[in-house]
């Protein structure tokens, strides 16, 4: 592993034209930061137009570009951005009486089932959100897909900020839903068609670029509000506002750049959750990052093996049933066998390294922390789930469809 000092800006990297634009790293020397991670933020930097490149210390590599980062250019560049346009984090406050895992993790409705607008028994989820679908675009809607997409149902555990935590309704022992997912389909549809024709190259037409850019980023937020929406259903619970919601894969612009995130979410003066593992705290921070960290903060604890590196080595350490019950006592619902190595705890990095770097660079501040109850990932088919199905017996609306639903 190698890496730059923490926060050291380097403007002429080895192998990098003379011109390119600053890196800086905000990790610490414990840190683990891989060095192809390292190698991308630099080969980024020498892109046209490219100004600045921060890199947060849940840095990773990714497809051609570094998963963490935020990238400032005078040029728009869509691979930057990727294919899940839109993806982000939100958490809504959630009611609930005696809190029993195993009995709300049997409760989970099914999230690999796309919502339908003319089925009635979908219509619940539909009453929670506006008439408007972005796009038209109606598949995947209400699922949370695969990766390292998820929902969960976690507990505030620690307030390290009584003042910020009490603004926004929270207190050590309240139920919360996190949702994890992004466009499902859409953005990925956005870049397919810009790679097309132009590559890894910039959007010819940044305007019509943004316009479908945008649309995807109202998706994904209109989709986490569903998946909310169907899981606070299921488990007889009133759907509230959510009281964060940041996409961390966007575009931005901003004092005349397009400003690229990546895996890093926004972080000028704002509620951002920095999500740990299915066997970890999440951290709720309050974020004043600046110019020199693109005014952005990690978005989670960061990949430290490969998908392919975390299934060998998961399958010669864990087993299923170990990794379906977390070392905190809560539950990930995940039918995937695959998935579950994958996405084992083991294969990232300790959120609390990351969180310790974002108050070392003084880029946020911790508010409080939350422990996973039940995560879900996928559906276990094997399990007798109930799903959706107070949809069919309570609370249903009188229509098929959301009044006025329209494609947007």
């Amino acid at each position: 592993m190698s890496q730059l000092p923490a926060g050291q800006e380097a403007g002429q990297a080895s192998g990098t034209a003379k011109d390119s634009a600053t890196v800086a790293v905000f990790a610490s020397d414990a840190s683990w930061i891989e060095s192809d991670a390292l190698v991308q933020c630099h080969q980024v930097a020498a892109l046209d137009g490219m100004v600045h490149v921060a890199a947060m210390p849940d840095l990773h590599p990714g497809k051609g570009a570094p998963i963490g980062a935020a990238m400032a250019s005078t040029v728009l560049y869509p691979f930057l951005v990727g294919s899940d346009i839109g993806c982000g984090i939100a958490v809504f406050p959630l009611r609930l009486g005696r809190v029993v895992p195993d009995r709300l993790a049997a409760r989970f409705p099914d999230l690999d089932r796309p919502l339908d607008p003319g089925n009635e028994t979908d219509a619940p989820a539909f009453d929670a959100v506006g008439d408007d679908i972005p796009a038209g675009h109606l598949e995947g809607l209400g699922t949370v897909g695969r990766g390292n997409h998820f929902v969960e149902l976690a507990r505030v555990d620690t307030v390290e900020e009584p003042g910020h935590a009490g603004r926004l309704g929270l207190a050590a022992g309240d139920v919360v839903l996190l949702v994890h997912s992004g466009s499902r389909g859409l953005g990925e549809r956005i870049l397919r068609e810009h790679t097309a024709a132009h590559g890894a190259g910039p959007a010819p037409d940044p305007a019509a670029y943004l316009a479908a850019h945008d649309a995807a980023v109202r998706w994904g937020a209109l989709n986490r509000r569903l998946l909310a929406a169907r899981v606070a259903h299921a488990l007889g619970a009133e759907l509230a506002e959510p009281i964060v919601d940041q996409c961390h894969n966007l575009v931005e612009v901003r004092d005349g750049t397009y400003l690229h995130r990546k895996g890093a979410a926004p972080g000028d003066g704002r509620d951002v959750l920095v999500a740990g593992t299915r066997g970890t705290r999440s951290y709720l921070v309050a974020a004043h990052a600046g110019a020199r960290a693109n005014y952005s903060v990690a978005h989670g604890a960061g990949r430290k093996m490969s998908r392919a590196d975390a299934l060998r080595r998961g399958r010669a350490k864990h087993t299923v049933d170990e990794l379906r019950r977390t070392p905190v006592g809560s539950l990930v619902v995940c039918g995937d066998r695959q998935l579950l190595f994958e996405e084992a705890p083991t294969a990232y990095k300790r959120v609390e390294q990351v969180i310790g770097d974002l108050v070392a660079h003084d880029l946020a501040t911790p508010v409080a922390t939350t422990l996973p109850l039940v995560t879900y990932k996928t559906p276990d088919r094997a399990a007798p789930h109930r799903r959706d199905r107070r949809a069919g017996m309570t609370g249903r609306s009188s229509r098929g469809r959301p009044t006025g639903w329209r494609p947007a």
